[in-house]
């Protein structure tokens, strides 16, 4: 994706209005604009890699047709040529996969634009951190929910509608968003009826929030949820009753639409 004329004027906007306020040096604004289009011509090169591929499969399948209706030919020739068709058909739509995955992960690191505005939006959160490498906001559950509920703390709703806004901004809308609970390995007590295990409770905590998103005004069309339960701790837990509080989160992935 190139960055075109009318970007550009955005960007400058962008760099006086966020130096002025003190949220982003020059120099910082300058090392994210470099690594968006270190990305950007990254993801260009996949992208080209990805269409021969998927041409060459494509090719291949027809041959494969071909061989397939032919009649009258040698069996024995006939199928070792299938055989050996089917082998680099195979190896062809593995490689596309692992370009696409490649793809995703290289999609995750976000135009500068965005990153910026995310960036703001976390510094004025005491309950959000933002990786821009991963493209990931990570809500604190503890500050998010009360123990064992999956309703969403008013204060905390408020943040969520504001991240809204910015989803839904120029920049932002062109990305979807997947929602991921997470809890700590305490076993659920108290609201083990409505929750019966923390897989339960890290889903239901992930629906809240989208159900917020959705609210906010994003299309349901780019809202998704996971839950892990415990089962991905971010630190190692910590033995005790009251559970290790960096493994209790929710995780907002900012992925390229359709991913």
């Amino acid at each position: 994706m190139k960055i075109g004329k009318f970007t550009w004027i955005v960007l400058a906007g962008v760099v006086m209005m966020v130096v002025v306020s003190g949220c982003i040096s020059e120099q910082q604004y300058n090392d994210l604009k470099a690594q968006n289009r270190i990305q950007q011509d990254r993801i260009a090169e996949l992208e080209n890699d990805l269409g021969n591929a998927q041409l060459s499969l494509s090719q291949m399948v027809k041959r494969l047709e071909t061989l397939q209706s032919l009649s009258g030919a040698d069996a024995g020739s006939k199928d070792a040529a299938i055989a050996a068709l089917q082998a680099d058909i195979n190896k062809k739509t593995a490689l596309i996969k692992k370009i696409q995955a490649q793809l995703l992960r290289s999609g995750a690191v976000l135009p500068v634009e965005l990153n910026v505005m995310l960036q703001d939006f976390a510094e004025g959160n005491d309950m959000v951190a933002f990786d821009e490498k991963s493209g990931v906001l990570k809500f604190k559950s503890d500050l998010l929910f009360s123990p064992g509920s999956d309703v969403v703390k008013a204060k905390s709703a408020a943040a969520i509608k504001s991240l809204c806004g910015i989803l839904n901004s120029t920049q932002g809308g062109q990305f979807d968003v997947i929602i991921a609970g997470h809890t700590d390995n305490v076993p659920i007590k108290a609201s083990k009826a409505k929750h019966p295990t923390n897989w339960h409770l890290s889903v239901h905590r992930s629906i809240s929030v989208l159900n917020i998103m959705a609210r906010g005004g994003l299309n349901s069309k780019r809202l998704s949820v996971r839950g892990f339960g415990e089962f991905r701790p971010s630190v190692k837990s910590k033995p005790g009753p009251k559970g290790t509080s960096e493994n209790r989160r929710v995780e907002i992935f900012i992925v390229p639409s359709g991913a």
